[in-house]
């Protein structure tokens, strides 16, 4: 299993990014090819106090990293890619990992 994950830091809107995220990012992400599962935590805090570093993060499984590649290159990749960068590019983190 491969996984593109994506941290988000804190919005200054936070009620304009869940709407824009949950109603028009997310839905394009889902119909990326080869998307086995997507998992969306909302952080509610830290254990340090306060707020935390990251506000929302989203795990998106592939059966392997060349199916993570090519749902990436797909149109629909490519969609949710502009879509990302349109409203959340000074927000996020974009890492691709394993579990171990």
């Amino acid at each position: 299993m491969a996984k593109l994950i994506a941290l988000y830091k804190h919005p200054e809107n936070k009620e304009e990014f869940d709407n824009h995220y949950f109603n028009v990012h997310a839905p394009l992400t889902a119909e990326i090819p080869g998307l086995r599962e997507m998992k969306v935590t909302k952080f509610t805090g830290s254990p340090m106090g306060g707020e935390g570093k990251y506000y929302l993060m989203c795990e998106m499984y592939y059966d392997s990293l060349e199916d993570l590649q090519a749902g990436l290159r797909s149109p629909e990749g490519k969609a949710s890619g502009k879509d990302l960068m349109g409203f959340a590019r000074d927000l996020v983190t974009l890492m691709i990992g394993e579990d171990a």
